[in-house]
């Protein structure tokens, strides 16, 4: 099997986009990764600093089926 000059030129340039593809979807897999977690902790950040200021004004933990 004889590739031509231009069939040779397609195939590397397919195998360039694929890589480029590639390259992207991880990145934007790491991205979102990432920014789940960022989230997670962010929440996390929020939620500790509101039962500090529920300490703060006497309210504790409410717990039980009234509260």
């Amino acid at each position: 099997m004889n590739l031509e000059p231009q069939q040779t030129f397609q195939l590397i340039s397919l195998l360039a986009v694929l890589a480029l593809f590639s390259f992207s979807l991880r990145d934007k897999m790491n991205y979102a990764r990432w920014f789940k977690k960022w989230e997670a902790d962010r929440k996390a950040r929020r939620d500790a600093e509101l039962a500090a200021e529920a300490r703060e004004r006497g309210e504790g933990d409410k717990t039980g089926p009234w509260g």
